[in-house]
């Protein structure tokens, strides 16, 4: 079994893993997304919460291990920092764009579509549930035209998940200790000296982007189109 709880076998050593030719279900999705999701661990899934019998005794009742009490820690809280706050820009401004009609700023995700919409994917988090959303025929065939992740699953996703986090508040995870948050000139890939513009990034203190020229001396306009005066309403 891998860090994120996936069948080694079914990953192997293939350059084209990094495109996801592997195999996994849906419960493979959602173990591998939590680790994001809860800081850097690794939990195992659970079915049966407890079994009562007619009188309401209970028979047996599941004791999981839960992330920070015991759990192994498969990644470094830094690292899960960044893949979350990463895949929130997904649903804040992405292929996941979709999932803003939540009205929420803690959520965070991927879409994912196979070769000829033979699968479509929505794997997405908040900081205390996973929820993934596969579309598919049993025996692998195309789902149509323009049947991506975003289209034909990110929808249920949206559905499901409106009610799911009716009764939790938002919570995003904190900066952890070691990750600086930094604006980038987008041209350059190097820091804004003034860091008043640009698209704002999270690294690793140690890998954090040596300073350049700022974005109004380039001339830049940065985050894909928009003006350094809208970053101010950022949700980072």
């Amino acid at each position: 079994i891998t860090r994120f709880g996936f069948d080694a076998k079914l990953h192997p050593a293939y350059l084209t893993m990094a495109l996801g030719a592997g195999s996994v279900t849906m419960l493979d999705m959602a173990s591998g997304y939590s680790v994001f999701a809860n800081g850097g661990y690794r939990v195992a899934p659970y079915f049966i919460s407890r079994v009562e019998d007619a009188s309401g005794k209970v028979l047996a009742k599941a004791a999981p291990i839960r992330a920070g009490e015991g759990a192994q820690r498969v990644i470094d809280n830094r690292n899960a920092f960044v893949m979350y706050n990463m895949m929130q820009d997904v649903i804040r401004g992405g292929t996941g764009a979709r999932a803003m009609a939540l009205g929420r700023v803690d959520l965070a995700g991927k879409t994912g579509t196979t070769n000829d919409q033979l699968d479509a994917w929505f794997a997405g988090f908040q900081r205390h549930l996973t929820t993934v959303v596969w579309i598919g025929f049993d025996l692998p065939r195309s789902l149509g035209p323009n049947e991506t992740g975003a289209v034909a699953a990110l929808p249920i996703w949206i559905s499901y998940m409106g009610v799911a986090l009716k009764a939790l508040p938002e919570e995003s995870p904190a900066v952890p200790e070691g990750v600086l948050a930094a604006r980038i000139n987008p041209d350059t890939g190097l820091r804004d000296p003034e860091g008043k513009s640009g698209i704002l990034e999270y690294f690793y203190q140690e890998n954090l982007p040596p300073e350049g020229e700022s974005v109004s001396e380039t001339g830049a306009t940065p985050a894909g189109g928009r003006k350094p005066e809208d970053l101010k309403n950022d949700l980072y």
